[in-house]
């Protein structure tokens, strides 16, 4: 068991299914009280029902509130988990660019700001950014998706810094390809980067609470990315030229 997250209030968005519903489901095995939120009740009831949980449906944006409520009055742990996937290049259609900042990045700052007074009030707190691989590296063919799990993955980084002397934990998960509804929706791009090394959602809360217990930011269900994020660092021209070949395979459909 994990001692952190014992009897904690915890609310996971996006927890209908995938990722969420994994990590909603590990936290209550672990002893916590969750909130499962996601904009479709439906999944969300089921999920809640199935592991002894509360179901908050609705916007990930405005979830707080009522997920407070529902716990007694205090957050421990908040896992922004909802997402989309969004595809396309710079001319995605600007309503794809919105939905994708407004869900990738702004309800994270939306929930952080809810929140973190009341984590100072008390110097305690734990903020958990399901970001993805994309953070630190990018997907071919999802330029929206790319650009904004970046900005995901550099605000938890900032309330990172920020915050954790003033006992403020933050995670930021980064998994590569996930059995999940997005990745079977990312089509071709993701059958050549993704599938090869896709991993069960329930891989990725085992890596959290194995983040969890020992305190670290950034957390890589697939542990090879840590390669691949310092050769990134390293040599960003040699990076891209590979990543440009996979770009080309992707294009040859090969």
């Amino acid at each position: 068991m994990v001692e952190a997250v014992q009897g904690a209030g915890v609310v996971v968005t996006g927890a209908g299914g995938g990722i969420g519903a994994a990590l909603a489901r590990r936290f209550a095995a672990e002893g916590a009280r969750v909130v499962v939120n996601d904009l479709d009740g439906e999944r969300a009831k089921a999920v809640a029902d199935e592991i002894g949980g509360i179901a908050v449906p609705g916007d990930a944006s405005a979830v707080v509130g009522a997920a407070r409520d529902a716990l007694g009055g205090t957050v421990d742990v908040y896992c922004a988990n909802a997402g989309v996937g969004s595809g396309g290049s710079e001319a995605a259609g600007e309503s794809v660019w919105a939905q994708a900042w407004d869900v990738n990045v702004m309800a994270h700052v939306r929930a952080a700001e809810a929140l973190i007074p009341g984590w100072l009030e008390r110097g305690d707190g734990r903020f958990v950014s399901t970001v993805s691989a994309a953070g630190l590296l990018t997907m071919i063919g999802a330029a929206p998706y790319s650009v904004t799990k970046h900005g995901a993955y550099a605000f938890a980084e900032w309330l990172s810094l920020t915050y954790r002397h003033k006992g403020i934990k933050v995670h930021a998960i980064c998994p590569q390809g996930v059995r999940t509804d997005m990745l079977a929706a990312s089509g071709s791009a993701g059958d050549l980067v993704l599938q090869p090394t896709a991993i069960e959602p329930d891989a990725v809360a085992d890596a959290l609470m194995k983040g969890i217990e020992e305190e670290r930011f950034l957390i890589l269900p697939h542990p090879e990315v840590a390669g691949f994020y310092q050769h990134r660092a390293a040599e960003p021209d040699r990076w891209l030229t590979t990543m440009n070949h996979i770009q080309q395979k992707w294009e040859a459909g090969e």
